[in-house]
């Protein structure tokens, strides 16, 4: 089989309107990270362990739909999971402003989470459809900037009315609602092309959609490398967590916050472009370097300039590896299976930070300087092994007919 005919250009429609969406969501979503460990630590009492166990089974719910729903976008329409995605992560923002204990928090974080597990696997196909594989790394670099912008301008909104409020925390709760409601709004732009329906009646043993045991051999053993990282990558929460306990106050871990995406946003295109041209495992290797930097700066980071300097290094780590690291698998992968193989791969990363959010949290103590010396080591381990494995086939340019290169 011939792979179609590449279009005129990779800035399609979908990938305007589905970077618009998520800058929306983001906004609302990074508007409230920065200030959630305090909130749940200061205001509702909550202990360090639970924070990160909250963040973990956020993402571990968020794992577990990412399976199904991969499954289920080459199987049937993918605007309508997109948009329910994104409403059920509106409506976990909603509990979250009503919240008047912990607990609730953790219902809100699994109704989030489990948005944007129903959400990504059928976006994250969308976006590539009908772009070669040779430029997908420039979509996700854009799709990823756009949705870090965002995450620049919620917590600089955010520090902005925290001080106009008088320091209280639950206003800015119930400002993040309305960016989140109108990126489901947004959604209703997004065009679903008809894609060849099944057959009625398939042969016995048929499947609609490219079964998990046909993706192939190099497939799985990205997926199991990226998915053995996740389980040093504890959520982010911790690290605001740890800037907090450093001694840096709300206003001020806004602004590191900010600062953090900020370079993330700056740097996301650039790195899928570069990704475009050289090896993807090259670029994920150099985002490693980069979470070394972060983790195990801030495990010996006591001062404000010093934890403001070491996020914004730690900007290079998700900007060379979050879109990088789904370019990489959508160049291995037939078309028919890209909602199935971005779901696999999402989904067990996404394990992987619920058994690091676990750890971590149990491990924290008083400053995190365990789990953060652990993981930074690992990752520095990882770059180490990335960069100097040379496989015998090349992940810059994928094979033309769509097929992975053995």
């Amino acid at each position: 089989m011939t792979e179609p005919a590449p279009p005129t250009g990779w800035l399609t429609r979908n990938v305007k309107v589905l970077c618009g969406v998520s800058f929306l969501q983001d906004a609302a979503s990074e508007l409230l990270y920065p200030i959630l460990p305090i909130f749940l630590t200061t205001v509702l009492g909550a202990p360090p362990a639970v924070v990160g166990a909250i963040e973990g089974l956020a993402e571990g719910a968020a794992s577990l739909t990412k399976l199904a729903a991969g499954r289920l976008a080459d199987r049937f329409p993918r605007k309508p999971l997109i948009a329910a995605g994104y409403g059920l992560a509106a409506l976990g923002k909603l509990l979250i402003a009503l919240a008047t204990a912990w607990p609730v928090v953790l219902l809100a974080r699994v109704t989030d989470r489990l948005g944007k597990g129903l959400r990504s696997a059928p976006r994250d196909a969308l976006l590539v459809d009908g772009v070669p594989k040779s430029q997908r790394g420039r979509v996700f670099g854009l799709h990823r900037a756009a949705d870090t912008a965002g995450a620049v301008v919620g917590p600089l909104i955010g520090l902005s009315l925290y001080a106009a409020l008088d320091h209280h925390l639950r206003p800015l709760l119930w400002i993040a609602v309305i960016p989140a409601v109108l990126s489901v709004l947004l959604t209703r732009a997004v065009a679903d092309p008809a894609r060849p329906r099944p057959k009625p009646a398939p042969a016995p043993g048929a499947r609609h959609s490219a079964p998990y045991r046909s993706l192939p051999a190099r497939y799985w053993r990205v997926t199991a490398l990226l998915t053995l990282f996740a389980l040093a990558n504890f959520p982010d929460s911790l690290l605001l967590l740890r800037a907090h306990q450093v001694g840096l106050s709300t206003v001020e871990v806004f602004a590191a916050y900010a600062l953090y995406n900020l370079a993330y946003a700056a740097a996301s295109y650039p790195a899928g472009a570069l990704s475009d041209r050289l090896p993807r495992r090259a670029v994920y290797a150099v985002g490693l370097v980069f979470f070394a930097i972060g983790y195990l700066g801030l495990a010996h980071a006591h001062q404000a300039w010093q934890i403001f300097t070491v996020l914004a290094l730690y900007g290079g780590f998700n900007a060379c590896t979050d879109g990088v690291g789904k370019a990489w698998i959508s160049g291995i992968v037939p078309d028919q299976a890209q909602g199935t193989a971005q779901g696999v791969y999402q989904g067990l990363t996404g394990a992987g930070v619920l058994g690091a959010g676990l750890w971590a949290g149990l491990a924290w103590g008083d400053d995190g300087h365990l789990p953060l010396l652990v993981s930074g080591t690992v990752g520095a381990a990882l770059a180490l092994a990335l960069l100097a494995y040379r496989p015998g086939g090349s992940d810059r340019s994928p094979a033309p007919t769509g097929e992975a290169r053995p």
